[in-house]
């Protein structure tokens, strides 16, 4: 019943904006966007129907109602942004294929020591190094039964009553978890929502952001978010910093079932390494003498060369075979929210709601910063981090304008608190991964994490408002002129 009512709301919200006459000052196009965004969004947080099946309503709504042509709306199905991320999964798919992320990961394990908090250390910094690469599904799968192996030679502490609770264990399936969400922060291509906000930024403003400047600032606030995830997990479960003799084993024995570096491990290191090494050098040595260079294009490079490159059989790293795991639901949710975000701009409904923000026109910048990634941080607890915001960052442009501000502050801070959901294993693909290997409840994942949601809320806040503009030299508290000539263009 409950899904029959919420796939009945939708289209009748829809068809309501579609049949009465424009309330809230509104102008007919705004309301019949602003309809259509209810029934995508309804069905986006609920899942009523797949999430890539949604995506497409943009297609069928907006050519119907004359507010986009179809090929203006499929054209963002097509965007610049969609085939980076491509091109970087097929990277990052390349390094699954052939275990090279699971060599990485068990190395720097062996690096980091014996003693359990520098184990659950070990395990963080692996998870986010590697979850800034490939997806953090992936990164906490992979990770997961070598932290289960490794958990279970561990002594069980005596927990509260009769149960027996292993706190390592826990603080390791934590450190999974969080470590994958944490690790996505630092590029671009770490987690979906970064990219959301660059498209939308490229869409309104024509502005790229680059991979460099991203990186500065992103990896130490993903670094130290990670070592105060770390140190609030092993203090609060008393994880001791004594010896465990069989974790250094253990993994050994993993690596030794890998077996030498083989010669396709090497390829696939060295064309990614001459990806991230391009997406880096980009603004200050190719852009000079490769005119049309953008991350897109480093990343499609590498992305083929997968598929050009010889194993040591001849054969190439990548088939096309293996590319059935693209993520091919991301994708389209990325042409769906782009097609949202350009019904807001040309029905005006962007300017409209930027203008209904007279609450928060009178309050000081931090504490409207505070207060998106306060709300964005809890609401994606329940949704998906990726809907959300797609959804909430053309609005955020608008009230930008309204308060005649710098877009970059609260567009990038609630960029960053979507991916910082703690506290229920709903909230990301890594929580509900590690929540799979049953060494903690909801309850203790709830009130673990609810701390450290806290904590990452007053960190990006206090990054945003005062390292970006530092570290990127603008003005967060004017509206850039060039931005506002778009605008008004738009």
């Amino acid at each position: 019943m409950n899904r029959l009512i919420i796939m009945v709301l939708g289209p009748l919200v829809f068809l309501i904006s579609l049949t009465i006459d424009p309330i809230w000052g509104l102008t007919a196009p705004a309301q019949v966007v602003l309809g259509a965004t209810f029934w995508i969004a309804l069905w986006w947080v609920t899942e009523v129907i797949p999430i890539p099946v949604t995506s497409l309503l943009p297609i069928v709504l907006f050519p119907l109602t004359g507010i986009l042509e179809a090929k203006s709306t499929t054209l963002n199905y097509g965007n610049e942004i969609v085939f980076l991320y491509l091109g970087g999964f097929l990277i990052a798919l390349s390094i699954e294929k052939w275990s090279l992320h699971k060599r990485i990961a068990l190395n720097i394990l062996l690096l980091v020591g014996n003693r359990l908090s520098h184990i659950v250390l070990g395990f963080m910094i692996a998870t986010a190094l590697l979850s800034m690469w490939i997806s953090n599904t992936a990164t906490s799968v992979m990770m997961l039964p070598i932290g289960i192996a490794i958990a279970n030679q561990f002594e069980s502490f005596k927990g509260n009553g009769n149960q027996n609770k292993n706190r390592f264990g826990i603080v390791l399936m934590f450190g999974i978890a969080y470590g994958a969400s944490i690790g996505g922060l630092a590029t671009l291509i770490g987690t979906p929502p970064n990219l959301v906000f660059r498209s939308i930024v490229s869409e309104i403003y024509q502005v790229e952001i680059n991979f460099l400047d991203w990186f500065i600032v992103m990896f130490p606030l993903s670094m130290f978010l990670l070592f105060l995830t770390w140190f609030y997990l092993v203090t609060v479960y008393k994880v001791k910093n004594e010896r465990h003799e069989g974790g250094n084993e253990t993994i050994k024995v993993e690596l030794g079932k890998l077996g030498s570096v083989s010669y396709e491990e090497k390829m696939v290191a060295a064309i990614f390494l001459f990806t991230a090494f391009g997406w880096i050098s980009k603004s200050w040595l190719l852009d000079p003498f490769i005119d049309g260079i953008s991350d897109t294009v480093i990343a499609m490079v590498g992305g083929i060369l997968m598929f050009i490159v010889p194993g040591k059989n001849k054969k190439p790293l990548m088939e096309w075979k293996d590319a059935i795991k693209l993520p091919w639901d991301i994708i389209l949710l990325f042409g769906g929210g782009l097609a949202l975000a350009e019904g807001f701009k040309v029905s005006g409904l962007t300017l409209w709601v930027g203008s209904n923000f007279t609450l928060l026109e009178g309050a000081s910048l931090i504490l409207v910063i505070l207060f998106m990634v306060a709300a964005i941080n809890f609401l994606t607890e329940l949704t998906s981090n990726l809907a959300t915001t797609t959804i909430i960052l053309p609005i955020l442009a608008a009230l930008a304008t309204s308060m005649d501000v710098h877009p970059y502050g609260i567009m990038i801070a609630a960029t960053l608190s979507a991916s910082c959901a703690f506290m229920l294993p709903v909230a990301t693909p890594p929580n509900a991964v590690v929540f799979s290997s049953g060494y903690f409840t909801i309850r203790d994942m709830a009130k673990t994490g609810f701390v450290l949601n806290v904590i990452s809320i007053l960190l990006i806040t206090l990054f945003v408002y005062y390292l970006l503009p530092l570290v990127w030299g603008i003005d967060l508290g004017s509206f850039p002129e060039d931005f506002r000539l778009l605008d008004a263009n738009s």
